[in-house]
């Protein structure tokens, strides 16, 4: 058998039982996508006249991004140049269904011969939601769509009431039923946990010191009228204006932080967050940039750039150095 590399890998993958059609993955040529291989690896003689090798597939859009390039400007409200860049036949030309957030924020975005992913990730980066004070989107994919949206969406609905549980799963002895004892044992393993591990289970407090997620001081210098604006992101006191994955519809102990309040010496008051100059950024941004009054980086009012921007980089660094856990389970698609 030779494979060269650019053919395609059809099949349909479901768990036993499963009814409902959104639960499969649909990978074939009839009525869903196939994906492209692109490399082989692990090539070895089993036995005789036995030859093993593996498969390294993707998804057509990781297949066209690497072809392709985003050279234009959008203007409007930032998701709908995110479903643009999707649905273009000349850049991704997806077929497969985008759940987006509806950002609150319009601006004039110029993409400097990008691949559409990164043109994605230019827009997700300067995005605001409109329904909640978070800054900043995440494009990803799972198996049934794509996804652009903000944090503050994956954890609430609309930012208000804390999003259902889609899944609860179980770590106990395999003779121990799990959950509802009258449910059907298929279903029921399906929520058992095989084995768990810890990516990151510790907090660093001296990198996120650096890295400004509790105090950071943003200079936004405004290339227009030559003026500067200086703003302090503070952990504790913002903590509060954003929706966490511990909140309870909007109920929540407000002396409740991932991290103390206390001082932090011991001949001052002062707590970790007070020292904003434990990371200083600098940033131009200017208004009239195409022609409107809006600023550079968010397309908001240029005053606002500074604060966004430090809370943005505190909310990333909350996400990206906060724990996260590996589970592995029986398959379940």
């Amino acid at each position: 058998l030779e494979v060269q590399g650019l053919e395609r890998i059809a099949f349909k993958l479901s768990s036993p039982g499963t009814k409902n059609v959104e639960d499969m993955l649909d990978a074939s040529v009839e009525t869903g996508e196939p994906f492209h291989i692109y490399k082989i690896t692990d090539r070895k003689q089993a036995g005789p006249g036995v030859m093993q090798y593996k498969l390294h597939f993707a998804s057509r859009e990781f297949m066209r991004n690497l072809r392709t390039k985003v050279s234009q400007a959008y203007n409007g409200r930032l998701d709908r140049a995110v479903q643009k860049i999707m649905g273009a036949e000349d850049y991704l030309d997806s077929r497969k269904k985008l759940k987006y957030e509806k950002t609150g924020n319009s601006d004039k975005v110029v993409i400097p011969n990008l691949r559409p992913f990164d043109a994605i990730q230019m827009i997700a980066n300067k995005s605001v939601p409109a329904n909640s004070k978070g800054v900043g989107y995440y494009f990803y994919q799972t198996i049934k769509c794509f996804h652009f949206r903000s944090w503050e969406s994956m954890v609430t609905n609309e930012g208000k009431k804390k999003r259902l549980i889609a899944q609860t799963f179980y770590y106990m002895p395999l003779k121990f039923p799990n959950g509802d004892p009258t449910e059907d044992k298929i279903v029921s393993d399906m929520r058992s946990v095989q084995q768990y591990r810890f990516i990151n289970n510790f907090h660093d407090v001296a990198a996120n010191t650096a890295l400004g997620t509790y105090g950071h001081k943003v200079i936004s210098h405004n290339l227009y009228d030559k003026s500067y604006i200086e703003s302090d992101y503070n952990y504790h006191k913002q903590f509060q204006e954003t929706k966490h994955t511990d909140f309870d519809n909007s109920i929540r102990d407000n002396n409740k932080h991932p991290i103390a309040g206390g001082p932090v010496d011991y001949d001052n008051e002062k707590n970790i967050s007070d020292y904003a100059e434990s990371r200083v950024s600098l940033q131009s941004t200017t208004q009239f940039l195409h022609n409107n009054e809006r600023g550079a980086g968010y397309g908001l009012d240029v005053e606002l750039d500074s604060s966004l921007k430090g809370q943005q980089i505190s909310q990333h660094n909350q996400v990206l150095h906060g724990t996260a856990l590996k589970l592995v389970v029986k398959g379940q698609s």
